[in-house]
């Protein structure tokens, strides 16, 4: 039995007055979720353990079959892995944004949807500008970039720009964790000298950001700018089992993200990764490439991530209309034809699972810690009761309630 997991980053949500009160999984058009649910069994999946915030990379990290506890380092090295950047072992590597900042308040968190041409040329300005032998900015996708402080300090307290949208800046700089000021993590510097080096990185930004060209242009167009960077989950480099030492049916997979951060986490997995042309993480993205990445990526091996990150975006920009369409859109351009693609390989049966990583639901704009449905279908299972693929219904799927590693535990145990 060959395994494809389906991902909809973000797509959970929480019942939405406008729509009747239901969620927007109950509402929206999903006829082979639906389907694939009626035809499988369901549950729900706790994907972020105590103690961790529900960001992407430890829902993933888990749903993978991690122990957070063991593996944990933050995006920015699992961003770094999958740029090509290789780690030295005193580097700390940290997500940094390019967001905008309005009167004060964060806007959006991620500069007006940057190109990653866009993203590229005022990466390497700042990198010009603030760079220097222990201070490096790296282009990575989009909005989504990367910073390396040398002997830089990973116990520090950093704001998600996407978690606080509208809020004053200032608030959110950098802190060193509860105890950890004056303390060094072996040879590296103190908590305290690395957030002061960052938030004066994130200062001296917006002077140089606001004089861009690029800046100037869209401010005389009315258009949000890209006017300030923001790092944030940091850490060092981290080892990790791959998923074929975990899983030995596993003998080999493969990742297809727009997402650095999924790519790193496929890195360290030991997961070929699967480019797509027009692959973006947007609401834009080529559904039907990623589809077809997949189905090929199973004619050869054993196991597939597919991740699409549309939904997260439309939540965090609080978009409900385009959320559903994003919803919509996984279904028809990328389960239904994967679906329909291997549904008759009676050679090399094929093991589906369909869920998102953690909850971004619309009216907060933020993710939110609590479990995420989810479905699994492959040949000849025996159906539970569930009818439909959303939040309440798979409440009542057969595998229940499953927590960190015993989703993947299960879905492995499929033959």
């Amino acid at each position: 039995m060959k395994h494809i997991i389906i991902l909809g980053d973000g797509m959970a949500d929480h019942a939405v007055e406008r729509l009747g009160g239901k969620t927007l999984l109950q509402y929206a058009n999903t006829p082979y979720m639906d389907k694939l649910a009626r035809m499988g069994r369901c549950g729900r999946m706790v994907t972020i353990p105590d103690g961790f915030h529900p960001g992407s990379e430890v829902a993933n990290t888990a749903i993978l079959g991690y122990d957070l506890n063991d593996v944990y380092e933050g995006r920015g090295p699992l961003e770094a892995a999958s740029i090509g950047y290789e780690m030295a072992p005193d580097d700390m590597a940290m997500r940094c944004n390019i967001i905008n900042l309005t009167d004060g308040l964060i806007k959006n968190h991620h500069g007006g949807h940057l190109t990653t041409e866009e993203g590229d040329m005022l990466i390497k300005y700042l990198d010009e500008h603030l760079g220097n032998d222990d201070i490096k900015f790296i282009t990575g996708i989009q909005y989504r970039h990367l910073l390396i402080i040398r002997n830089g300090n990973k116990h520090i307290e950093c704001a998600p720009p996407h978690d606080h949208p509208n809020e004053e800046w200032r608030g959110l700089l950098v802190r060193p964790e509860e105890g950890w000021a004056d303390r060094h993590d072996g040879d590296r510097m103190t908590a305290q000298e690395t957030a002061d080096i960052i938030n004066d990185l994130i200062i001296r930004s917006q002077e140089l950001l606001e004089a861009h060209p690029f800046n100037t242009a869209r401010k005389a167009q009315g258009i949000d700018m890209a006017n300030s960077i923001w790092p944030w989950s940091g850490g060092y480099r981290p080892s990790m089992q791959t998923l074929s030492q975990m899983y030995p049916q596993i003998k080999r997979g493969d990742v297809i993200s727009a997402v650095d951060l999924i790519r790193g986490i496929g890195h360290y997995a030991g997961l070929n990764n699967i480019i797509v042309d027009g692959a973006t993480g947007l609401a834009d993205t080529n559904y039907e490439g990623k589809a077809a990445a997949a189905i090929e990526a199973l004619r050869h091996d054993d196991f597939v991530f597919l991740h699409i990150e549309a939904s997260d975006e439309a939540g965090h920009d609080g978009d409900l209309e385009l959320k559903l369409r994003t919803i919509e859109n996984l279904d028809k351009r990328a389960v239904g034809p994967i679906y329909e693609a291997v549904r008759q390989w009676t050679d090399e049966p094929v093991c589906i699972a369909v869920m998102p990583d953690h909850p971004t639901p619309v009216e907060i704009r933020t993710h939110v810690k609590e479990p995420v449905p989810f479905l699994i279908w492959h040949p000849g299972i025996t159906p539970d009761d569930v009818q439909c693929y959303d939040e309440v219904s798979c409440v009542g799927g057969s595998y229940g309630l499953l927590r960190l590693q015993q989703f993947m535990n299960e879905f492995m145990k499929i033959q």
